[in-house]
């Protein structure tokens, strides 16, 4: 699989909700810098699991719509809006934010990220 085609295989099938797909391509020492409305974070394996813990808990859905991609040699850009159903309403879905993510492929892994959100309201 391509880099390109890595990258946008897990933002299109929300791999972040699934905990053995986020071990599956992520690299063991990957890490994410992400610049949110909490400030900074830092993240490592463990922390983008507990992550993806916490959204399958707060949303019955979560959809990646795909604005633009790039690739230059083992780094990919990719901006995109997340869209989320609550439980407690799974007939709306709601824009949550938008993103704009930047990732270093190593071994064909995800392994270094920066991460910039801005939530919807």
């Amino acid at each position: 699989m391509s880099q390109r085609d890595l990258v946008l295989k897990f933002y299109e099938s929300a791999g972040i909700l699934s905990k053995n797909y986020c071990k599956e391509i992520m690299h063991p020492d990957v890490t994410l810098e992400w610049y949110s409305s909490k400030g900074l974070l830092n993240l490592d394996l463990n922390d983008i699991l507990a992550l993806s813990k916490e959204l399958r808990h707060n949303y019955y859905s979560l959809r990646a719509e795909v604005q633009e991609l790039m690739e230059e040699d083992d780094r990919i850009m990719i901006r995109y809006v997340y869209f989320v159903r609550t439980f407690e309403n799974t007939d709306e879905e709601l824009v949550l934010a938008v993103f704009f993510t930047t990732w270093q492929i190593k071994d064909n892994l995800l392994f270094k990220g920066c991460q910039m959100s801005q939530l919807i309201e």
